[in-house]
């Protein structure tokens, strides 16, 4: 039959038409498409969309501190292990019962490599922070996260060969192998999450999310440091290397499928083109410098808010960031713990930091903010109050340039007015200091072994003090230095973790001398209110108030001449 005008351009559902003369020249049979495959696919996408880019953010910093966790106790294990291997290379071969490795300089030598250890990872996660913040204003946030965490996986391959080597070269590769840091480290992929955390979540939400967060990593390291150490006992010591190596590859794939993608211009200020070289590079320490702003009087002014809250969470990190140690130390030297007993306190107390960061910090700040509220507490803002609404004319008002991988649509932007009673976020995070050096105290008077447990069970209640530093840093500045900001903010408590090391480190040793290092407790209770009290002079820009910069406060003051 000849198609003509009444021919269906459809054909019917089974695909079936009539032919035309015996040769088939006309219509066969038309084999329905077949879209089971997309049906499939797009069912598979809805089911991962529905756990949320929350959660997925959430697991992702749980996976990749696993990754890091895993090695971390094998480490000294295998330092102590190639300590040995030295010594004995250079003196007598071990005759007798017992452990050979059992010697006072081969416990020198190990704690003398594994503080070189540290020491080197703090430095070079400083410089990665730096590196991070560089390559998200580049390649965006989650290319950045990819690389943070694909780069440990060659640091921990790399390990592995010093593992293998053993001895003198075994310790040098490994030592060496901290340089990788720089490019990919535990301080840059931390950076990172809070970075796409606090771009992709709602304002309001913003702080308990960063909270949680935390909280998901703690759990990483209490799950890490254990396994880690168990799978080093039961099947050798490079097989947590070669775990490690395996998740961090994992994580890349996660990090790749599941993280939203966010533009690399969105993390830039639209309205001053982006800096390069040296500059750019050290764009987070300026952050840290007095903002100007214009009052709506038409007059400016600085506003020292951020410098003063950077400098109060430095002091709060320098009082609180021994405090893991300390227990240890003290639970060693006077307890008589061994280091199994170290291993289980240190999980323990990172587990139930972990739930508090979870469960009950959330709700603190949700029930926090409620409370203010009902007692008329002035919301601080940046924007100017109550004005009508107005079309968006900048780019970084339509969002943050994300789309939701898994559905691959845009995510609605956020409203512009961003603050929802930030001004408790402020004050938990100075009275969390008080809270904490009050339960640092209590831990002085430990007289029995099962007190230190107490103390590691307490200590987390006295956590939230970095995830609402970081909640309150990203609402005192714009929108365009979030990212910028939440880097100052993790280089200010790296700095005062590397700081606090070595200060109490040698307070603790001489009161040790004296037998008194349980006063250690005080002095680090005694910083962490001193902290506090410079929060106190730590507030949000008046109401009001637009955030200037220095040049067109120059250009104005020529153009009044």
């Amino acid at each position: 039959m000849a198609a003509d005008e009444t021919t269906p351009l459809i054909r019917p559902a089974n695909g079936r038409a009539s032919s035309a003369g015996s040769g088939g020249s006309g219509s066969g049979p038309i084999a329905p498409r077949d879209s089971s495959g997309k049906s499939r696919w797009r069912r598979r996408v809805r089911s991962w969309a529905a756990l949320g880019v929350e959660n997925r953010i959430l697991l992702a910093g749980f996976l990749v501190t696993l990754s890091f966790s895993f090695t971390q106790v094998p480490l000294f294990y295998v330092f102590h292990l190639m300590e040995c291997e030295v010594f004995y290379s250079h003196n007598p071969p071990f005759v007798g019962p017992g452990d050979r490795c059992a010697r006072n300089e081969i416990a020198a030598g190990t704690a003398r490599q594994y503080s070189i250890l540290g020491m080197s990872t703090t430095f070079c996660g400083t410089f990665n922070l730096f590196v991070a913040g560089w390559m998200v204003k580049r390649f965006g946030p989650r290319a950045a996260l990819l690389v943070q965490t694909l780069v440990p996986a060659v640091r921990v391959a790399t390990q592995i060969l010093g593992v293998v080597a053993g001895g003198e070269a075994g310790i040098g590769i490994i030592q060496l192998t901290q340089g990788i840091t720089v490019f990919g480290g535990p301080a840059g992929y931390i950076l990172l999450v809070n970075v796409i955390a606090g771009e992709v979540v709602a304002p309001a939400r913003r702080t308990s999310v960063f909270g949680k967060l935390q909280g998901c990593i703690m759990l990483g390291q209490a799950i890490g440091y254990l396994t880690g150490g168990m799978i080093g006992d039961a099947w050798g010591i490079i097989r947590p290397f070669q775990i490690a190596f395996v998740f961090f590859l994992i994580s890349g794939l996660y990090v790749r499928i599941a993280m939203p993608y966010i533009s690399a211009e969105s993390m830039n200020d639209p309205k001053k083109p982006a800096k390069g070289g040296v500059s750019g590079f050290l764009a987070p320490l300026r952050v840290l410098a007095p903002q100007v702003l214009r009052l709506k009087s038409g007059v400016t002014r600085k506003h020292y808010g951020v410098l003063f809250l950077c400098s109060g969470v430095f002091l709060g990190v320098l009082a609180t960031g021994f405090v893991p140690l300390l227990v240890q130390m003290e639970a060693t030297a006077s307890f008589g713990f061994t280091q199994a007993d170290n291993g289980w306190l240190m999980s323990g107390y990172a587990f139930m930091r972990s739930l508090f960061l979870v469960f009950m910090f959330p709700r603190i700040i949700s029930w926090g903010r409620k409370w203010f509220a009902s007692r008329g507490e002035r919301v601080d803002t940046k924007d100017e109050p109550e004005e009508e609404e107005s079309i968006p004319t900048e780019p970084q008002e339509f969002g943050a340039g994300v789309v939701n991988q898994a559905e691959g649509e845009p995510v609605p932007p956020e409203p512009l007015h961003e603050h929802e009673n930030s001004t408790f976020d402020l004050f938990f995070l100075r009275w969390s200091l008080v809270v904490d050096g009050l339960l640092t105290t209590g831990a002085a008077f430990a007289t029995k072994g099962w007190h230190i447990y107490l103390a590691a069970f307490l200590l987390p209640f006295g956590s939230g003090s970095a995830p609402a530093a970081k909640g309150v840093i990203t609402e005192m500045c714009p929108s365009s230095q979030r990212a910028d900001a939440l880097n100052a903010i993790t280089l200010v408590e790296n700095v005062a973790r590397l700081a606090t090391q070595g200060l109490f480190g040698f307070i603790f040793s001489a009161l040790a001398e004296t037998g008194k290092s349980y006063l250690t407790f005080f002095l680090n209770a005694a910083v962490a209110v001193i902290g506090m009290a410079v929060l106190l002079f730590s507030h949000f820009p008046p109401p009001g108030s637009t955030l200037v910069e220095e040049s067109e406060v120059a250009e104005s003051g020529e153009d009044a001449e």
